[in-house]
């Protein structure tokens, strides 16, 4: 990614709005009530994939009525540049014993397939009591392991896109929207 050197290079690097501000927060309604409707009352463990997440994760755990806890862990495949390496790091764990624990994953994105992948293996060998992974946005067209979320907000397809907690180079990630971003 180049050097961005002001805000209107900042702001020209925003080629379109995807999704709006509004239909995140009604669609984060809804996976709140899928989650009430799995759990029914149970406690459950949220897991933020950092560092995408957490904007997502914010605003999912105040709309879930089930008691929940929180963790996070860093799972990267991306670095500075807008295409997957292909390698998945786990650069941060949970510090909880999920075995029990009822887990959501939460994720902002299911690109490839290979970090979610990664990470489902390596909870579920921790024997939680059960486990289901939340995405904000899934790009089915760009899977390259067989990986299909429990659910999804918004189905999109092959656009590199910033905002709402995605970014490039660190950036974008305040947005309250999801922008495609202009390379």
């Amino acid at each position: 990614m180049e050097e961005i050197k002001s805000i209107q290079d900042y702001e020209s690097r925003i080629k379109r709005v995807i999704v709006t501000e509004d239909q995140i927060k009604e669609e984060i309604k809804k996976a709140g009530k899928w989650i009430d409707g799995i759990y029914d009352g149970k406690p459950i463990l949220l897991v933020s994939i950092l560092k995408g997440a957490f904007v997502f994760m914010a605003d999912l755990c105040r709309a879930v009525s089930v008691p929940c806890e929180i963790g996070f862990m860093c799972a990267k495949s991306y670095y500075q540049g807008t295409v997957s390496t292909g390698i998945v790091n786990i650069t941060m764990d949970l510090e909880q014993d999920v075995s029990s624990y009822h887990i959501v994953i939460v994720e902002d994105i299911v690109d490839t397939g290979r970090t979610l992948n990664d990470v489902v293996k390596l909870l579920k060998a921790r024997k939680p009591l059960s486990l289901h992974v939340v995405t904000l946005l899934d790009k089915p067209s760009r899977r390259v392991v067989e990986f299909k979320p429990d659910y999804s907000l918004f189905t999109i397809p092959d656009y590199f896109v910033i905002g709402y907690g995605l970014d490039c180079g660190e950036y974008y990630r305040n947005l309250p929207y999801i922008a495609e971003y202009n390379a």
